[in-house]
């Protein structure tokens, strides 16, 4: 579900998106997270590669700042949608990921995550090793879901990262509303 600048009508920005809270606008770059750090030995998997569970549990980490950044407040991860892993990282590699919103809802932030691998002992060639989407649900101290500053959206880059965000939140609804229907025909 990626988007083709030439396929849609980029409209006049900035655009303020979200049905969150009124009152506040965020924009994108004010809740950016870039984090950096060594693959070590105690990363690896059975192959002597980094294990997948660790980029997963960075990718939850950063997905939870950049997106309590935008909230506001703390929170808590709802779903990993599209986790690809298109190239091993190898212990010794550089590791850069950087989360940026994609669009929020009332209470939810979703969360673009890329991973990035340098390799520091030959060509020093960054590459891209993964890209997740991570939607987040902002909460109060009682973890009820609390609204979230609407989004600002500046650049075409952002705009389509938000339109590529609001088809995959249509195709969760449909794949829960399935989900829910095979659920109550199997308890008929």
């Amino acid at each position: 579900m990626s988007s083709n600048a030439q396929d849609i009508e980029i409209p006049e920005l900035p655009l303020v998106v979200g049905r969150g809270d009124e009152d506040q606008v965020r924009g994108v770059r004010e809740s950016r997270v870039t984090i950096t750090q060594l693959m070590t030995p105690q990363d690896t998997n059975l192959f002597g590669n980094v294990f997948g569970g660790v980029i997963l549990a960075a990718v939850d980490r950063i997905a939870y700042v950049c997106a309590t950044r935008h909230a506001g407040c703390p929170s808590v991860t709802v779903s990993m949608d599209q986790v690809d892993f298109r190239s091993p990282i190898d212990i010794g590699e550089i590791v850069t990921l950087v989360a940026e919103v994609s669009t929020v809802g009332r209470t939810s932030v979703e969360v673009c995550v890329q991973v990035w691998a340098e390799s520091v002992t030959q060509s020093h060639e960054r590459r891209l090793t993964n890209q997740c989407y991570v939607t987040m649900v902002a909460v109060d101290e009682d973890r009820h879901p609390v609204p979230v500053p609407r989004l600002r959206i500046e650049t075409e880059t952002e705009y389509l990262r938000h339109h590529d965000a609001l088809l995959r939140r249509s195709a969760r609804v449909e794949r829960a509303a399935r989900r829910q229907a095979a659920e109550s025909t199997e308890a008929d």
